[in-house]
């Protein structure tokens, strides 16, 4: 049953939302805590970049369902921990101050890209060493995964920074309350219907190798893709409709810690 694609489709969903939850949680929880428990955070999930990376190293040579699933998974995991060395502070950029009033241009873009440098070559050389690990072999969905993952960010990052009608900030942890000071709430620029083509061109030659495909490993692989491409370009359209998408995380999460640590960032 687990080859049937729609079960791989609802799979990659129900793994999003969990994941994403489990890493805001996690992070929320140490923004309460405070003083070293973003490290800590931090420390305590490396056995997830582990696990990713052995799931991932199994099943290379496996082009089955099984195999799919647990490459699909270690990309995650992978993916997963990157994110939360993220927003716990621990890989991020190294300027971690506020966007100075008035500034414009090159220079607030470099000044942006400077708050996530850090992070971005971590995404960038997990990609590489996915890359290089698949070279060659029956199975590259990991990387397949995780370049669907790498696409869909870099497009929304662009968006936050150019200008989007809705910007939700209630997940921003306090450690990168500066963040919010180099999006822009606006109308949509060029960057928008840029990254709905490019998802839904993504999106598009997913589904038609799920249509055509008689292979169920190849099935369960392209399905699972076909979600993470619509879940990337429902994450875009978010960013323009008026739509309560932080209610799905709202209710597992605590409350934020009632401080205003967030004044020290300008805000």
């Amino acid at each position: 049953m687990m080859d049937a694609p729609w079960i791989a489709a609802l799979s990659a969903v129900f793994v999003w939302w969990f994941s994403t939850g489990v890493i805001l949680l996690v992070v929320r929880l140490a923004d309460r805590l405070g003083g070293a428990a973003h490290l800590w955070a931090t420390l305590a999930g490396l056995p997830l970049l582990a696990v990713g990376g052995g799931l991932v190293a199994v099943s290379l040579g496996s082009h089955t369902v099984g195999g799919v699933y647990l490459s699909f998974l270690g990309a995650l995991a992978i993916w997963g921990w990157i994110e939360l060395a993220f927003l716990t502070g621990a890989v991020t950029g190294p300027v971690r101050e506020g966007c100075p009033a008035g500034l414009t241009g090159w220079a607030r873009f470099q000044r942006a890209f400077g708050t996530v440098a850090w992070h971005e070559l971590a995404l960038v050389l997990g990609l590489l060493a996915l890359v290089l690990a698949s070279k060659g072999s029956v199975n590259r969905i990991a990387q397949a995964t995780y370049l669907v993952l790498f696409l869909a960010r870099i497009c929304a990052k662009l968006n936050l920074y150019f200008g989007v009608p809705r910007i939700n900030t209630e997940f921003v942890p306090l450690r990168l309350a500066h963040l919010k000071s180099y999006f822009t709430r606006g109308p949509v620029t060029l960057a928008f219907p840029v990254a709905i083509t490019a998802l839904t061109a993504l999106l598009s030659v997913c589904a038609e190798r799920l249509l055509t495909t008689e292979v169920p490993a190849t099935a369960t692989g392209y399905a699972l893709l076909t979600a993470l491409a619509a879940l990337a370009i429902l994450e875009h359209w978010l960013m323009v409709l008026p739509l309560p998408d932080a209610k799905l995380w709202r209710w597992m999460l605590p409350r934020t810690k009632p401080v205003a640590e967030s004044e020290t960032h300008g805000f």
